[in-house]
């Protein structure tokens, strides 16, 4: 049974990807919660293991450097990027 949720999970990272065109970074935190829950882990637990397979990983910053990207990626795509880049400086007198 634990190798048919986890199937179910690649299946729903592929869809929450593809389909809904969901930043992987997001995808993958969801699908990782989904998964623990449907194997019956309390969701305290499933948070902890979450940080700590992120944690070993990739370091402790990966989670900011992953929300950072994606407020990076809004910003430049509503065009907040371009219009700091193009303000003038403040001149204080």
């Amino acid at each position: 049974m634990p190798l048919v949720i986890v199937a179910i999970g690649v299946v729903l990272l592929l869809l929450l990807m593809i389909r809904f065109k969901l930043n992987g970074f997001i995808a993958l935190v969801l699908v990782a919660l989904a998964v623990g829950l449907m194997q019956g882990m309390p969701l305290v637990k499933v948070i902890s293991s979450i940080k700590a397979g992120v944690g070993g990983t990739l370091g402790s910053l990966a989670l900011i450097m992953g929300f950072g990207a994606m407020l990076g990626k809004m910003l430049a795509d509503c065009g907040g990027a371009q219009r700091i880049a193009t303000t003038p400086d403040c001149q204080i007198r």
